[in-house]
C-alpha cells in the first residue's frame, strides 16, 4: 500500500515540476539582486575568473578574489576599479592547501563579512598520458580542482547555513561528465595529450557540488543555491591552439560569453548550466549509446584531432631564455 501512495505523491510531484518549468520557460521568474552580496572567485586572477569580477562588480556585488598569483589579482582589481566603485579585495591563496585556504578564510570573515556567494573556480591541467603523469602532478590536480572546493565550502557553508542564505557555484567542465582524451596541459607542449587526471577532477567537483544540493534540500536549507557550470573549452590561453572540428557544434568558449552565462545561470538559480547548450544534447546521446557508439561519436566531433595544434600557455620562466620575452 505504502509502494502505491508513494508512487501517486512522486506521479503528482513530477507533474507539478514540469508544469512549473514548463512556465518558467514561457515566463522567466525574477532574476534575484546581488547588489551587496560578498561574492567569492577562485582563481580571480585571470581568465574566466577575472570575466566574473568584472560582471560581478557591474551588478553592485561586493568582491574577493583569491589567487596564488598575486599580480594577476592586483590586474583584476585595477581593471574592475576603473569600471565602478565596487568593494574589491584581494587575498593571495594556494586553494589546494587546506591550512592556507582556512587561514586567509577567517581573514576574509574578519575583513570583510561573511561570503554569500562561493565561486570555485580555481583549475589546472597537467596534460600527460595517464601512466607518464608523476604522482605528486596528480595529487596537486585533485588538490587545485577538487579538494579545494571541500575546503572552501568547510570554510563558509556554515554561515550560509546559518542564515539559510548563500549560493555555492561550481565550476566544473564538459570533461567532468563524460572522460575525454585529447586536452591538453598548461604547461607542457608535446605530441600527443591526454588528461584521465583532469576528468577525474572535475567528475569529482560535480559529483560533490550535486551532493550538496541534495543534502541541503534533505535539511531543509533551500535558500542556499547551488550552480554547476560544465563548459567545453574556453579561449583564456590554458587551450591556445585547440580548433574545433565542428565550430557550430562544439565552439571554443570567450571567456566574456561564459562568464555572463554563468551569471545568467546564478541570477535565475539555475543547478546545472552547461555550455554550449549544444553540449546538452551530446550528453544526452551519451546516456542511451552504446559504449561503440559514444567512442564513434567522439571521434566524428574531433576528439582526436582537437590538439593537433595545440600551443598552450606556459609559465614564463618555464621558457628557455630565448623565448621568455616574446611570451611575456
Amino acid at each position: 500500500m505504502d509502494v502505491i501512495v508513494d508512487t501517486i505523491s512522486f506521479g503528482g510531484k513530477c507533474l507539478y515540476y514540469f508544469l512549473e518549468a514548463f512556465t518558467f520557460k514561457i515566463i522567466p521568474p525574477k532574476r534575484k539582486d546581488v547588489a551587496g552580496e560578498i561574492v567569492l572567485i577562485t582563481g580571480g586572477g585571470s581568465g574566466l575568473g577575472r570575466q566574473l569580477a568584472i560582471h560581478f562588480a557591474t551588478l553592485g556585488a561586493i568582491i574577493v578574489l583569491w589567487d596564488i598569483n598575486e599580480e594577476g589579482n592586483k590586474e583584476t582589481c585595477r581593471l574592475v576599479k576603473e569600471m565602478s566603485n565596487v568593494k574589491i579585495f584581494a587575498y593571495t591563496c594556494d586553494c589546494s592547501k587546506r591550512q592556507e585556504v582556512y587561514q586567509v578564510a577567517a581573514q576574509v570573515r574578519e575583513e570583510v563579512g561573511n561570503v554569500t556567494i562561493l565561486i570555485n573556480n580555481a583549475g589546472i591541467v597537467t596534460g600527460k598520458n595517464f601512466l607518464d603523469i608523476p604522482d605528486d602532478m596528480i595529487e596537486k590536480s585533485f588538490a587545485v580542482n577538487a579538494l579545494s572546493h571541500f575546503w572552501t565550502y568547510k570554510a563558509f557553508l556554515p554561515a550560509m547555513i546559518e542564515a539559510n542564505h548563500g549560493h555555492l557555484v561550481c565550476i566544473s567542465s564538459l570533461a567532468g561528465t563524460i572522460g575525454l582524451n585529447g586536452l591538453s596541459g598548461e604547461y607542457f607542449i608535446q605530441p600527443l595529450y591526454f588528461v584521465s587526471d583532469y576528468c577525474a577532477t572535475k567528475f569529482a567537483a560535480f559529483g560533490f557540488a550535486e551532493s550538496l544540493f541534495f543534502e541541503l534540500d534533505l535539511i531543509k536549507k533551500t535558500n542556499i543555491k547551488t550552480t554547476i557550470i560544465c563548459p567545453f573549452l574556453i579561449n583564456t590561453g590554458m587551450f591556445d591552439g585547440c580548433v574545433s572540428k565542428y565550430p557550430l557544434l562544439l565552439p571554443i568558449l570567450e571567456p566574456k560569453y561564459v562568464a555572463q552565462k554563468i551569471i545568467d545561470a546564478i541570477l535565475q538559480e539555475k543547478v546545472y548550466c552547461t555550455l554550449p547548450k549544444s553540449a546538452s544534447f551530446i550528453l544526452y546521446l551519451k546516456q542511451i549509446m552504446t559504449p561503440k557508439m559514444t567512442v564513434a561519436m567522439v571521434k566524428y566531433l574531433g576528439g582526436e584531432t582537437i590538439m593537433a595544434s595545440f600551443k598552450g600557455r606556459m609559465k614564463p620562466n618555464t621558457l628557455p631564455p630565448e623565448t621568455k620575452e616574446k611570451h611575456q
